[in-house]
């Protein structure tokens, strides 16, 4: 039988951080008011990955009123053991519906009998109702956060009457080695673009689409040897 391989989550916490690197300079760090591409991906990743397959977000709901906050942290201070003083400013009690989709990571033809579907979204599936595989975060480690199943859409969000916010130019995502068309730059490259918001609702475009993007710099893919350091067998939670 054959799934369309389209999942809901509900990701939520007390906190969460999506850095803005413009406000990393100094040291200190300050929210985007939005989860970015890459964060949601990173989430998703944390809640079921392997090397055969690639996810795409599609697009994140806000649930909740967007809220900030800031907290004195004592970070270390950059090649030193010393530590500093810096003001973190991040999202306060954070609630979004995420909907993602895999596609098979055509870069890596030797793993290609893994390219089961049905497999993978049921495991990933499965994976949803457990709350991931790993530790789910929000942008940082201490912003801890809960994943639990969900239907795009349901439930009243805080946004769902406004018609258009804009967030300028912002972050997107990175594309890494293993995700870089087979004949083009090989490293890893960082995407901006320009989001809006809809009624509570982020439609993401994929990385390649992107408007900006710059190479930070070369690099060659992992090497993923079945029966070595990946198994095709369904792996049980």
């Amino acid at each position: 039988m054959q799934y369309e391989n389209k999942l809901s989550f509900q990701v939520h916490g007390k906190r969460a951080l999506f850095s803005d690197p413009v406000s990393r300079v100094g040291g200190e760090k300050f929210s985007y008011m939005f989860p970015t591409y890459q964060a949601l991906k990173g989430i998703t990743e944390s809640i079921y990955w392997k090397p055969s397959i690639v996810w795409k977000v599609l697009r994140v709901r806000v649930m909740n009123k967007i809220r900030m906050e800031s907290s004195g942290i004592r970070p270390i201070k950059f090649n030193t053991n010393a530590n500093e003083l810096a003001y973190y400013t991040y999202l306060k009690d954070v609630n979004y519906q995420v909907e993602v989709q895999f596609k098979w990571n055509e870069n890596r033809p030797e793993l290609s009998e893994d390219w089961n579907e049905d497999k993978h979204f049921q495991i990933a599936k499965r994976s949803i109702e457990k709350g991931g595989r790993r530790d789910v975060f929000l942008g940082t480690r201490e912003c801890q956060a809960y994943v639990e199943p969900c239907v795009f859409g349901e439930g009243e969000g805080y946004y769902d009457d406004d018609e258009e916010l804009s967030f300028g130019v912002s972050f997107h995502s990175f594309i890494y080695p293993d995700e870089q068309d087979s004949d083009g730059y090989k490293g890893l490259t960082a995407c901006f673009w320009r989001p809006f918001m809809r009624n509570g609702i982020i439609e993401f475009v994929e990385p390649k689409e992107t408007e900006l993007k710059r190479n930070i710099y070369e690099s060659s893919l992992k090497q993923f040897v079945p029966g070595e350091n990946f198994s095709f067998l369904t792996e049980v939670l």
